[in-house]
This record gives C-alpha cells, sequence and structure tokens, in this order.
C-alpha cells in the first residue's frame, strides 16, 4: 500500500473509530512514517547524550537493491508479516518451511499483533505503537501471497489484467528490471501491482497457479477490519463486538477505491486530504497534512534538521522536550514493535528470525 491508504485512510477509519483529531492524526502518521524512516543508527546532541534508531523501510524502493531488500529485519515485521498459512498457532500449515511466512490478510498473528498493541495502550507511545501496527495490519491485504525474503515463492511467471489476460506491458516493465535470482522478494515479480488500491489484476505463480486480485474489494476489507480493531483499541478489549465502518463512510471509501486511478499515490493522497477537508466523511471537515522529512516534519521538531538523509558526524542540539517528542516515541514504538514480532510473537508460531 502506498500514502493514500496508509496516511489518509488510515486517518479517516481513525476519526470513524472515534478517535479524536489530534490522536488519529499520530495514529495516521505513524503508519506512513513506517514507509518513510529509512535512516538508521545513532543520533548524537551536543551535551553528550545520544539516541539510537532503527529504520523500517530502505532508501530506495528499488527491487534492483537486492542487498538491501535481503534484510528480513525490516521487511517481516513492518510489510510482510508472516501469516502461518491463515492457521493458528497450533497447528502448521502443509509444505515446504517458507509457506509459513506467506502473508496472510487479517491471519491469527496478524490479529495477535492488534492485541497486543491493546494489551499495551498504557505505554507512552502505544498511540504511536498503534500507528505501526495499523501499517503491518493494513499490508496484509495488500501483501497477501508473497513472503519477506528471497525465495522462488514470490516470483510470478506471468502477469494477468483484470480479465485473466496476459499483460504484456506489464511483463516488459518486468524484464527491464529482471537480475538474475535477486528479484523474487516481497512482491517484487508483479512490481507495485498489489499496492494500487484501484487495480484488478493477476498472475500465474512459480507452482504454475492462477491467482486473480480484486484490489478494491481487499482494500475496502482492510479499512473495515482496521475501523474494527481501532474501535477495540478505544474500548481496551481485543474481543469487544464493534460494527466498523458506517454504511455511508464505507460507500465514500469504496468509491476512491474505484474511482481514483492514478498512478502515483501521492496523487491519490492529494484528493483523500482534500475530501477530508471537504467534510466528506461523517466524522466532519478537517485540515490534515503529513511531511515526513524537513521542514514541518516530526524529525524536524524533534531534533532540528531539515535533511533528508543523516550524516554520521551530524552533532545535533539537545532541546528539552525530545524525549517527549512525536519523532523520538515513534522510534521507541518501531523497536518495541519489531522486538515483539520477532521475539515474541512468531516464535509462539514456531517460526524463528529474530
Amino acid at each position: 500500500m502506498q500514502i493514500d491508504f496508509h496516511h489518509g485512510v488510515t486517518y479517516v477509519v481513525a476519526r470513524l473509530a472515534g478517535f479524536p483529531h489530534h490522536e488519529a492524526d499520530i495514529i495516521a502518521y505513524c503508519a506512513q512514517y513506517v514507509d518513510d524512516a529509512t535512516n538508521s543508527g545513532l543520533i548524537q546532541f551536543d551535551n553528550g547524550w545520544s539516541f539510537s534508531r532503527i529504520s523500517s523501510a530502505h532508501k530506495m524502493l528499488d527491487y534492483r537493491n537486492f542487498e538491501e531488500l535481503a534484510n528480513h529485519r525490516v521487511w517481516i515485521p513492518f510489510h510482510f508479516l508472516p501469516g502461518n498459512g491463515g492457521l493458528p498457532a497450533s497447528i502448521a500449515p502443509e509444505g515446504e518451511l517458507e509457506r509459513k511466512l506467506i502473508c496472510k490478510p487479517n491471519s491469527y498473528i496478524a490479529q495477535d499483533m492488534v492485541r497486543e498493541c491493546i494489551a499495551q495502550q498504557n505505554d507512552p507511545y502505544s498511540l504511536h505503537r498503534l500507528g505501526i501496527a495499523m501499517h503491518v495490519y493494513a499490508d496484509t491485504w495488500a501483501h497477501q501471497g508473497f513472503l519477506g525474503i528471497t525465495h522462488e515463492l514470490n516470483d510470478a511467471i506471468e502477469l494477468l489484467d483484470g480479465e485473466g489476460k496476459r499483460n504484456l506491458n506489464l511483463m516488459n516493465r518486468l524484464t527491464s528490471f529482471f537480475i538474475g535470482e535477486a528479484l523474487p522478494i516481497g512482491h517484487g515479480t508483479v512490481l507495485s501491482n498489489p499496492d494500487k488500491p484501484f487495480l484488478r489484476w493477476g498472475y500465474i505463480n512459480s507452482k504454475g497457479e492462477r491467482i486473480m486480485r480484486d484490489n478494491p474489494t481487499d482494500y475496502l476489507e482492510a479499512a473495515q477490519h482496521l475501523c474494527m480493531a481501532l474501535q477495540r483499541y478505544r474500548l481496551g478489549n481485543a474481543d469487544a463486538d464493534v460494527p466498523g465502518l458506517l454504511d455511508s463512510d464505507r460507500q465514500q471509501i469504496a468509491h476512491f477505491f474505484n474511482t481514483l486511478t492514478h498512478s502515483k499515490g501521492y496523487e491519490r493522497h492529494a484528493i483523500w486530504l482534500s475530501a477530508i477537508a471537504e467534510g466528506r466523511f461523517s466524522f466532519g471537515p478537517q485540515q490534515v497534512s503529513y511531511v515526513a522529512k524537513g521542514k514541518g516534519s516530526w524529525k524536524h521538531q524533534a531534533i532540528g534538521t531539515e535533511a533528508i538523509e543523516d550524516k554520521k558526524d551530524t552533532i545535533f542540539k539537545y532541546e528539552p522536550d525530545f524525549l517527549k517528542s512525536n519523532w523520538k516515541l515513534f522510534h521507541d514504538a518501531l523497536q518495541a514493535h519489531r522486538f515483539y514480532v520477532l521475539h515474541e510473537l512468531l516464535p509462539q508460531y514456531n517460526i524463528c528470525l529474530g
């Protein structure tokens, strides 16, 4: 998924779940910032203090950059959450071991991840962690059928259009990316098809199976489940019976998924923000914005830098409010999320990737 869903739609469903603007703004910012937190390492301050952070995305989402793409500590916990074949922890899917790693929409693992967020909401970074989890949760719909390691199970030997016919245009684009055996990681062999909410498409996988995908339907289901997860968070009850989206809001969201066919995510995102400002949803009009880096960003507010990439020898001015800054709390939540997924959650399903 791209910024139109991770920021725009996440903000909408958070408001529809009952969160006030300032909390929904944090949740949505964090959900998108997972894709924009590309720097890692130590931040050095002028008073001698320091802060260590990790990255949740790569600097270049280029499928030819396979050495970075092979980093399962980024792809597994933040983008391709293993699905265990859609089975509970007590049952393993049949076939090769790697099938446990294939992403499945709303898997038991994904539900356990959300449940943990609800249980830990007294943490100072709880909303930030919730936003991160909503990114990962949503991606289980978009990235279903693929896994976050290099493996032939990711390989698509044919790309199909919405009618199941061979898509020669996409196959030609794929050929231009292909580099030996380095490509089959995540959904690299189907390019950005899973990330476009308006697309209906398909592919034939390495096992010769024909897979047809209806992104508008999948994305609407994701929005519904995100709204329900957020409603349960507000109630503090992971098992609460909640309604999810109102019919009028669901119809409006579905309309956007089907009709916003701009190829760039930021173009669709701008339309979502305009719709929010115009009051197209039941929570009323609201001005919302997102700045990943540079002036006005969380990072700029926290450590005063407008740089897109950090230099190792940079010394930042320490401000007393740093410890309470959204940027610092996001990175605290990022580490907590990764540790929980790799060292606590996945081992419950006999998956060792820590």
